[in-house]
Formats: C-alpha cells, sequence, structure tokens
C-alpha cells in the first residue's frame, strides 16, 4: 500500500500527471500500476562504454577484459577497429599491477582467475542471472548469453526453453560467426584465429587473418572489418 501511494502522491512525474487527471492519480492511489516503464531495464552496453570508461555493465559480467569494438567513424570506409579494456582491469591496473593483463603469457602479469568474463558463465547461467531480475521487471531485460562457438546445436536449442520455463520474457544469445558476421564486440583471440579470404579482380584468392591489417583504397582496415563491408554491402557508405 504504502509504495502505491508514494508513486501516486509523491513521484514529481505523477504530481504533473494530477495536474491534467486528478480522478487517475487517486486511483493509481488506491489500485497501483504496474512499472511497464519504470522498471524496464533497456540495453546499456553502449552507455557502459561511452560514460565513465566501462564502469557498469548493468547485470552482465564483462565482454572481455581486452577486446575490440567495432565503430563507425563518419568519412571512414569500413569500421574501425578500437581498442577497449574493462574497468575492473584498469582498476586493477591501478591498484595492484600496472603490467597486468588478461592475455598474457606470463603468470606474474596474468589476471587472477575471480576475473570472470562472459565466456566463462554457461548459458544457462545467464539465462539464470536474467531470470533472477525478471522476477522484479514487469518488461523484457538486455541481456546476452554468450555461446561458445562449438556449442552442440541441440543444447542451443535447449537454452530457449530454459528461458521460457524460467519465466523470461526474452531471451538474447550470441555464438561467434565470422561467415555470418562478427559483431560490434570481438575479442582479438577469436580474429585471430579466423583466416578471411579476398578474391581480387585476376580470380587470384588472398588468405589474410582477422585481426591482420590491409591497405586497401587509400585506407588501413583490420581484414575482418574489410571482408565485412565489402560483403555486406556498406564499404564507402559511412
Amino acid at each position: 500500500m504504502v509504495s502505491k501511494v508514494l508513486h501516486a502522491k509523491y513521484s514529481r512525474y505523477m504530481q504533473q500527471i494530477a495536474q491534467q487527471d486528478p480522478a487517475l492519480v487517486e486511483e493509481l492511489a488506491e489500485v497501483g500500476a504496474r512499472f511497464t516503464h519504470h522498471s524496464s531495464i533497456a540495453p546499456t552496453g553502449t552507455i557502459s562504454l561511452s560514460l565513465a570508461n566501462n564502469a557498469s555493465n548493468g547485470i552482465e559480467p564483462s565482454f572481455a577484459h581486452q577486446y575490440s569494438r567495432n565503430v563507425i567513424r563518419e568519412g571512414k570506409k569500413s569500421k574501425e577497429k578500437v581498442d577497449v579494456f574493462s574497468f575492473e582491469l584498469l582498476a586493477y591496473r591501478e591498484l595492484i599491477n600496472g603490467e597486468a593483463t588478461a592475455e598474457s603469457d606470463d603468470s606474474a602479469n596474468q589476471l587472477p582467475d575471480y576475473f570472470i568474463t562472459a565466456d566463462d558463465i554457461t548459458p544457462k547461467s545467464h539465462v539464470d542471472v536474467q531470470a533472477a531480475a525478471q522476477h522484479w521487471i514487469d518488461s523484457s531485460i538486455s541481456k546476452t548469453a554468450n555461446v561458445p562457438s562449438d556449442y552442440d546445436y541441440e543444447a542451443f536449442k535447449d537454452i530457449y526453453l530454459y528461458a521460457y520455463e524460467q519465466g523470461l520474457k526474452g531471451c538474447t544469445t550470441f555464438r561467434f560467426n565470422p561467415e555470418a558476421f562478427q559483431g560490434v564486440l570481438v575479442k582479438e583471440k577469436d580474429l585471430e584465429n579466423t583466416t578471411y579470404r579476398f578474391t581480387l579482380e585476376d580470380g587470384s584468392v588472398v588468405e589474410v587473418q582477422g585481426n591482420e591489417e590491409i591497405e586497401y583504397d587509400g585506407e588501413v582496415h583490420s581484414a575482418a572489418n574489410l571482408y565485412d563491408a565489402l560483403k555486406e554491402g556498406y564499404y564507402g557508405k559511412f
């Protein structure tokens, strides 16, 4: 009862509504309202990267502690690969070890095991985390269950059934597949392990690793981003 009255009578937004429709506010104070907009959790990936240097991912774990983000730059003919570091890695470097890295073979500078990322969590565990929040949220939640590239197809299908059984309003999965789409966030190891094939005008084929740089049409591009731009047909349209 208290929450209904606080919302209807004392929120600034509802006080403005009361000036136009006082009867509606009185009814809301009596019966309450579904908080479909007040409690929606919107996509926050870009916000967390743009504000406070990746300080918050909401209920998402970090995608990775060192990775690349493909961004559109005005005047550039393909997406630009920009290096990104997680907030926790930067904090660890500042407070504990300035040489720490997530991609080092040197155990002295390797991040501790408790620095988990999205890939360290099973798809069902991703769903469980979302389900814990869904209990209090009327609408869908923007969260991604990362799926390994070698994940069994039948198990992949079961993720959605499991999400339904847990009461989720929506379920989003991401599986790295360079043949179809490499995504906005990309790990260096995935690019390094992916070979892209470019067919030249004379019919010859050039094979390049995804993280290699190629000079093409007067600009330098990562092989992965150039391949995507040419394949999807957006090369030179930014």
